[in-house]
């Protein structure tokens, strides 16, 4: 058996035999007192609000939000080892103006706090507890939860301990629901040893590998570039810690999940194999498959206005229901 592999099976699907205590009760998510909006500003008109807010674990996330309050609403979570600016172009696509958006930086990413302990990102909870205080700090009502790559497993981590009955709906964008070697292209494999490398001269380069493959074709140099830098701000312990999870298939939260759910994925994504998307569409008895064949990885950013107008017809049909 290849030697990363072995890794992945010992570091993710092994420790599912291990024993955890869990406590009596789950600490409360709440809001810190900076959670309502720190700073408003206009550009082109659409008004920009950022806040700050302090998760069950004392984490603090920032995230921000744009649109009309009362419109239906969209928080979209992004992927490893990137930040709420990989949903740029959503947040100037003409199709999803009429729409309240959400963005935020997970923990360890951007310019949300980057707890050092491997606990603070292998236990689910905590991710999920990160969405419920985004949802609260920016006094969200019902959203269609937006999960691209691990922003698809905190969605379901979310969806585990919460239950769906506050969301209208789930986009999974190319999204990892279940730990599994076989889910997963080689080159996800590969990165797992080299990414999580304590070695920095190891790990710069194969954070500029998996970025590169996330696309089928390369953004411009300018584009990757900014990328890069968000990139590197990653904390090594956020992909080490998760790899240590003992929560490993998400796929009965999303069956349980009474909304709808449209699955978007690129036909051409070398991490995360098209059959992830696929289980859940076998399992889901409402839901879509939405094949994007000029994508990889980010079908959003590849793809941009398509994805537009799939999204937002899925929100506002979401939000008949």
């Amino acid at each position: 058996m290849h030697h990363s592999r072995r890794t992945f099976l010992s570091g993710v699907t092994g420790l599912v035999a291990l024993a955890i205590a869990t406590a009596a009760l789950a600490p409360q998510v709440h809001a810190a007192s900076a959670a309502t909006p720190e700073t408003a500003f206009k550009e082109k008109g659409v008004t920009h609000e950022t806040f700050v807010a302090r998760s069950s674990d004392g984490t603090m996330l920032v995230g921000e939000a744009q649109g009309d309050p009362n419109a239906p609403e969209i928080l979209l979570i992004h992927g490893l080892r990137q930040s709420h600016l990989s949903w740029n172009k959503q947040l100037a696509d003409p199709a999803l103006k009429r729409f309240r958006i959400v963005t935020f930086d997970l923990r360890g990413h951007g310019d949300s706090d980057k707890p050092t302990s491997l606990d603070a990102y292998s236990d689910a909870d905590k991710w999920a507890d990160d969405v419920a205080t985004v949802i609260r700090a920016a006094k969200l009502r019902r959203p269609v939860l937006v999960g691209w790559s691990l922003g698809g497993y905190v969605a379901g981590a979310y969806l585990r301990k919460y239950g769906g009955e506050a969301i209208a709906g789930v986009n999974l964008v190319d999204a990892v629901t279940k730990l599994s070697p076989d889910l997963f292209g080689e080159e996800a494999i590969n990165f797992i040893g080299t990414t999580t490398s304590h070695d920095l001269a190891t790990r710069t380069v194969a954070t500029a590998d998996f970025l590169a493959a996330c696309f089928h074709k390369p953004p411009a140099a300018t584009e990757m570039q900014r990328m890069l830098v968000v990139n590197g701000m990653t904390a090594r312990a956020a992909y080490e810690g998760f790899l240590q999870t003992t929560t490993t298939d998400l796929e009965p939260a999303f069956k349980a999940f009474a909304g709808p759910i449209l699955l978007t994925h690129g036909v051409h994504d070398r991490l995360v194999r098209v059959a992830m998307s696929e289980r859940i569409k076998a399992i889901h008895p409402n839901n879509r498959l939405s094949l994007f064949s000029d994508s990889g990885h980010s079908p959003f950013y590849e793809e941009p206005v398509r994805y537009g107008k799939e999204l937002a017809e899925f929100v506002r049909a979401a939000n008949k229901g």
